[in-house]
């Protein structure tokens, strides 16, 4: 019986004593916990902020969602980089005349500086045609033998498949079928290509998610000449309706050397715009619910007018200025974890990650937007053969803004920069100079801002190593090894490897840092 008393006595006292410690928070019957609570003044980097016993005031409200539609529209900035940038290359390819899937826009003479394109080597024979799958239908692209890399992106620059060396084909030609997003036959597709036989040939079958689609191919120069690579592909790159082959126009070649045109997507308002362009063109299964949801918060939406009032349009206007300038910090000086090639110094890569869909550990962690945005802002091509250990096949890049101080490379002034002996590369490595505010090859007085160890006649050191000179004037006797900038420009590089070897994997070779001369 006394144990009894004891076991209700105790709870007793707990009740007593929970009772006495609790005070009513005012206005309340009970304590009510400060964290889910809102003050009256609030002070925040977009001003102070005034509610009425947790609901805001007029004026507050005003500015919280002018704050709103600014927040949305910097993230449809860093969203929509990979959809306005393909956007850019199609009408860039259209200003010259590739209108259409038949018309090849090919750099017979290499791609000199003219033309704008995000990071383009001067190194490679480049063919581009845009496929608009909703006109054609399905759509054969025949490769030739002995192509270099290849890709088909969508348009929202996502991996479709690769052609030549790294594609199915493996650079002996073969016949690719891209299906469109709405196609309901017989055929089966998939990202990265099955093999089909059709009426006893062989094809590679993908589907795509998007109408627009663009095709980047590459040759390799032969004796330093891009002639044999252009002969190729004029004479064995075929794009036409599947079933159709006998009833479509011929193939046209069109030069884009030496040409001024722009590929790249707007920096201002005009972002939107395009923007608005491939959404309202392309199918709703393009984008997933949430990203097309960041668009239609600023007013981009599949089959209605983009039209913002002035007061948005000076919100949008402020945000995509904002936009940029994040995305150029996260380009030239990126901070994600693995983004640094070799921990330290100036070499880091435009891939963060190593997936070319920027997931992380395969989604677990989501996926990686910063990376994305990084890798989108500067460079064009997405493909698993820049990511994925492939020795002797595919390529593989390094970029670096700064010299071995950590300041931005300055085009008033001179640097070196050591390549040494042995660099793994089966095929040819570069190094190009391109302009930080286009993100394409530098205009200098050269017509080719690089220098390329197939192409070039480079003077070696003893020890098998390259010095290259950068700088306004090349130093006396030097002029082989020299790259020409610009006073008063800064300007960034890109390294690049094709047909990479072991030793660029396990980092047993590394690049020297850009040293000041003084």
């Amino acid at each position: 019986m006394l144990a009894i008393q004891r076991f209700v006595a105790i709870p007793l006292t707990l009740l007593a004593v929970t009772a006495w410690a609790e005070e009513p928070t005012p206005g309340y019957n009970h304590e009510i916990p400060q964290k889910i609570m809102t003050p009256d003044t609030v002070e925040t980097r977009i001003g102070t902020l005034e509610f009425f016993d947790g609901m805001p005031l007029p004026d507050t409200v005003d500015t919280l969602y002018e704050n709103l539609l600014l927040m949305r529209a910097v993230d449809t900035f860093l969203n929509g980089i990979p959809a306005t940038s393909i956007e850019g290359i199609r009408e860039g390819l259209a200003d010259v005349g590739a209108d259409a899937s038949n018309k090849v826009v090919i750099f017979d003479e290499l791609m000199d500086s003219a033309p704008l394109f995000l990071t383009g080597n001067t190194d490679t024979v480049y063919a581009l045609a845009a496929l608009n799958l909703h006109t054609d239908g399905p759509t054969v692209v025949e490769v030739p033998p002995k192509c270099g890399p290849g890709t088909v992106n969508d348009a929202y620059f996502r991996f479709v498949t690769d052609m030549g060396i790294p594609g199915p084909d493996a650079g002996n030609g073969g016949k690719y079928l891209i299906l469109p997003p709405d196609y309901e036959g017989d055929l089966k597709g998939k990202i990265g290509s099955v093999e089909t036989t059709i009426d006893g040939e062989t094809y590679y079958v993908s589907q795509s998610p998007s109408y627009v689609n663009i095709i980047v191919l590459r040759g390799f120069l032969v004796d330093g000449k891009p002639d044999a690579a252009t002969a190729n592909f004029e004479d064995g790159l075929k794009i036409y309706p599947y079933g159709k082959q006998d009833q479509a126009p011929e193939m046209e070649f069109i030069s884009g050397s030496a040409k001024s045109f722009n590929t790249i997507h707007a920096n201002n308002y005009e972002f939107f715009e395009e923007l608005h362009t491939v959404i309202d063109r392309e199918p709703v299964g393009l984008l997933d619910p949430q990203t097309r949801g960041i668009f239609s918060s600023v007013g981009i939406i599949k089959g209605q007018p983009f039209a913002p009032t002035d007061a948005q349009k000076e919100v949008l206007t402020e945000a995509v200025a904002i936009a940029n300038a994040t995305a150029r910090a996260i380009a030239f000086r990126p901070r994600l974890d693995g983004a640094k090639i070799y921990g330290e110094g100036g070499w880091f890569t435009g891939f963060v990650g190593g997936d070319y869909r920027w997931l992380i550990e395969d989604g677990k962690g989501g996926r990686n937007i910063d990376a994305r945005t990084l890798f989108f802002y500067v460079a064009t091509v997405n493909t698993p053969a820049m990511v994925l250990k492939m020795v002797g096949r595919g390529s593989q890049y390094a970029m670096n803004v700064t010299d071995a101080q950590g300041d931005y490379l300055d085009g008033s002034k001179n640097y070196t920069l050591n390549i040494p002996a042995n660099v793994p590369a089966k095929d040819f490595w570069s190094v190009v100079v391109y302009d930080p505010q286009t993100r394409s090859e530098l205009q200098t007085g050269q017509t080719f801002p690089s220098r390329n160890n197939k192409r070039d006649e480079l003077i070696e050191n003893d020890d098998g190593s390259v010095t290259l000179y950068f700088g306004p004037e090349a130093p006396a006797g030097k002029e082989n090894n020299w790259i020409q900038t610009v006073p008063g420009k800064a300007w960034f590089v890109l390294l690049r490897l094709y047909g990479p070897l072991e030793p660029w994997f396990d980092k047993t070779w590394r690049p020297g840092e850009f040293e000041l001369v003084q």
